[in-house]
C-alpha cells in the first residue's frame, strides 16, 4: 500500500439535526454519530494501513480533517473530533517517520459534496442559508483534496511535510493546481476572506485588501493556544432561557 487517505465521515445529517442546540440539549449519540466513522474509523485505517507501508520503508497517510479543529465550529463533538484527527496525524507521524512513512492532516474549505448540497437544501437557518451562499460562491470540488493528495503522493520531499496540518489552498499554490473549473482554490486564511467573515456588511471595503495578504501560520498557533482563551470567530449557539 502506498496511500490511505482517511475521509470517511457520516456526521453530516447528524450536525443538521442538531444545529443550534447546545451540547447538554443533544442526544448523547451525537458524538458516536460524527466521531465514530471519522476520528476512530481514521484511527483504526491507520493502524492496518502502517502495518502494510512500514515493513515497505514508504507510505503516506492523509487524514482529511477541517479549521474546526482550530476554532468553534457546529457543535462540540465536531470541533473535538477535528482537533483529534489533528493531533492524530501529529503523533502517528512522529512514530512513523523512523521508517520513511508520512503522516499529514488536511484542511480544505467548504467542499461541495453531494450530502452537504442535500442538507443545505432540506434544512432551514441561519446556518444552512450561510452554508448555501458559500457553496456557491466559495466551496472546493472534491476533486482539490484528490489534486492535494496526488501532489503529496508525488512529492520526493513529502516527508518534510509529515505531522503538519497542510491546507488545500497552500498545497494548491505549492503543486501549481487549480479546482476542475479552472478557478483558483478558495484560499480561506487570506485577511480578506477572514475579515469579510467576521464583518461581512463590511464586505465590499474589504475587496480593496490584495487576496494574497494572509494571516501568517504563527497568528493561527497562537489563537489555538490552550493557555489563552480567545472569542470564538464562529459565536456558540444562543442563550436558552433557564426553565422554570
Amino acid at each position: 500500500m502506498d496511500v490511505l487517505v482517511n475521509n470517511a465521515f457520516s456526521g453530516v445529517s447528524a450536525i443538521g439535526a442538531a444545529s443550534g442546540l447546545p451540547f447538554w440539549e443533544t442526544e448523547t449519540t451525537l458524538w458516536d454519530q460524527i466521531n465514530n466513522a471519522g476520528l476512530r474509523g481514521h484511527y483504526i485505517c491507520a493502524i492496518y494501513a502502517a502495518r502494510l507501508m512500514v515493513p515497505a520503508g514508504r507510505g503516506l497517510i492523509v487524514i482529511i480533517s477541517s479549521p474546526g479543529g482550530l476554532r468553534y465550529m457546529f457543535d462540540v463533538p465536531y470541533g473535538v473530533g477535528k482537533a483529534a484527527c489533528d493531533r492524530l496525524a501529529t503523533d502517528c507521524a512522529v512514530e512513523l517517520r523512523p521508517f520513511g512513512v508520512s503522516c499529514v492532516a488536511l484542511w480544505p474549505g467548504i467542499v461541495r459534496t453531494e450530502t452537504l448540497q442535500e442538507e443545505v437544501e432540506k434544512n432551514s437557518g441561519s446556518l444552512f442559508e450561510r452554508l448555501k451562499e458559500k457553496l456557491a460562491t466559495i466551496a472546493e470540488s472534491t476533486e482539490v483534496s484528490g489534486k492535494c493528495v496526488v501532489g503529496l503522493a508525488s512529492d520526493p520531499r513529502v516527508l518534510d511535510h509529515s505531522g503538519k496540518v497542510l491546507l488545500s489552498p497552500d498545497l494548491a499554490r505549492r503543486y501549481r493546481f487549480k479546482d476542475v473549473d479552472g478557478k483558483e482554490v478558495f484560499d480561506y486564511i487570506s485577511l480578506r476572506s477572514l475579515l469579510s467573515e467576521l464583518m461581512p456588511q463590511l464586505s465590499g471595503f474589504f475587496w480593496l485588501i490584495p487576496q494574497f495578504i494572509r494571516i501568517p501560520k504563527w497568528a493561527l498557533a497562537l489563537y489555538a493556544s490552550r493557555f489563552t482563551v480567545y472569542s470564538p470567530l464562529q459565536p456558540a449557539p444562543p442563550k436558552l432561557e433557564k426553565k422554570a
